[in-house]
């Protein structure tokens, strides 16, 4: 593939945050413990994970798809170890070495970023850290908290930043082909990081450097600031990100936009009235050749008081025709921040030019199942330099974990797009509903 095509395709790409998700519903990762030193112990963490997956239609970002059924598989396995001290109380020292082997196999994903013969192995975590949870700072504790190497960083709900697991397969050629596992996004680490954050009862702040190695994003290298108040009903957070460099060889017109460009956002968490009720929102701000920005707000109810605890959630969000999502991810289950299973992995719209309703619905029916339904509907904002991705989307899912290691995800969705790629949008064939089904299911050491 000749790099100008590339640089057209990730122009549409930057601009719309690249699809993908990261599996952080599962619960955290168990450790076998190796070795007890003592004050600390060296533990083994091993995680696999393997999907399958089915949609009617392909579509058409990139020109490798075809008006047709699409089954495909994939699958990572995460090993490694941990140093892990028993407590922070007086200090001590913590690390992480881990590996990651991705695959895809079958067709490849609906949208082409992968092509179904993907695999590799790459070292994942690896990673050095400090933590005393002890200091006093003006007569109160603190918990002091430094790392650097190789590790996921999170900026609040992950609006932001939330990982750096864009990985694509060979569908944009060798240069961009991380291995597979588009979905599931096995590789999340940002490459080089340092993080400094502090907290104490009510205040955390993080000062940080981030260095991507991911040519989908162009090697982007940001610098970020965080300042987060909690209070008895809620909190909130002001970020700041400044863009420091990327990669030029690999940059879309877009990404080249993110050297020097300032991103302010403010978040918040609040309680209404009761805890049942909550609402939470964030308001971003790009400076860069234009000004952007992307707000969202969302209220929730829980029925605490009737059978499996029903939540009711609204949310609406909107992103300005130039807005960079930079390094969002899948963070508070699905519906966040990738907004429809088929649009936000392969027909787009990817968190960017465009407003979206969205409708969610979840029960508990007993401590190890969640149900769940979705509903989104998406609209374009200017059609002008880009496909038109209006249309809308419901998702039924369930989270399932018959046992402490073991969880299980089926999902059901319909995609009905308002324009087919024909008539100016992406799905091949017809603007018909398109059904499409996915099967997670995973294991944790």
């Amino acid at each position: 593939m000749q790099a100008s095509h590339i640089k057209q395709i990730l122009t549409r790409l930057a601009t719309s945050g690249c699809a993908l998700s990261v599996l952080t519903v599962a619960p955290a990762s168990f450790a076998y413990e190796m070795a007890d030193l003592g004050e600390s112990t060296v533990n083994i963490n091993v995680q696999a994970v393997y999907a399958a997956f089915h949609s009617e239609r392909g579509y058409n970002q990139f020109g490798n798809t075809e008006d047709k059924d699409y089954d495909w598989q994939e699958g990572y396995l995460e090993y490694g170890f941990e140093l892990a001290p028993k407590s922070f109380e007086k200090g001590g020292v913590y690390a992480e070495l881990s590996a990651v082997t991705t695959a895809t196999w079958g067709d490849g994903d609906a949208a082409g970023f992968t092509m179904g013969d993907e695999n590799e192995s790459d070292i994942e975590d690896a990673y050095l850290g400090y933590r005393h949870d002890g200091v006093m700072i003006g007569g109160k504790p603190w918990s002091v908290d430094v790392s650097a190497g190789s590790q996921v960083i999170q900026l609040g709900d992950g609006f932001l930043i939330a990982s750096d697991a864009v990985n694509f397969g060979s569908g944009l050629g060798d240069d961009f082909n991380r291995g597979g596992a588009y979905y599931l996004a096995g590789r999340k680490a940002f490459d080089k990081t340092f993080l400094l954050k502090a907290s104490d009862a009510t205040w955390q702040t993080q000062l940080g450097w981030i260095e991507s190695d991911n040519r989908a994003q162009a090697d982007t290298e940001l610098g970020i600031m965080a300042l987060q108040h909690s209070h008895d009903a809620g909190s909130v957070e002001l970020t700041y990100i400044r863009g420091l460099e990327v990669d030029e060889a690999f940059a879309s017109p877009t990404q080249l936009e993110r050297d020097g460009m300032d991103t302010y956002s403010l978040r918040f968490e609040q309680a209404l009235g009761s805890e049942n009720a909550s609402i939470q929102g964030e308001y971003a701000y790009q400076s860069k050749s234009t000004n952007e920005n992307a707000w969202y707000l969302e209220p929730a109810y829980t029925f605490t008081d009737m059978p499996w605890q029903p939540t009711l959630t609204l949310r609406y969000s909107r992103f300005s025709e130039d807005w960079d999502p930079l390094f969002y991810g899948f963070t508070r289950g699905f519906g966040t921040w990738f907004q429809g299973e088929v649009a936000a992995n392969y027909a787009g719209p990817f968190n960017s030019n465009t407003e979206v309703w969205h409708l969610g619905a979840t029960v508990q029916p007993t401590e190890t199942l969640s149900l769940g339904a979705l509903y989104f509907d998406f609209d374009t904002l200017d059609t002008s330099n880009q496909p038109d991705m209006s249309g809308q989307e419901v998702n039924l899912y369930a989270e399932w974990f018959p046992t402490q290691h073991l969880f299980v995800m089926p999902l059901l969705g319909w995609y009905q797009p308002e324009k087919s790629a024909s008539q100016g949008g992406v799905q091949l064939g017809s603007d018909d509903t398109n059904a499409y089904a996915q099967l997670i299911v995973g294991t944790f050491l």
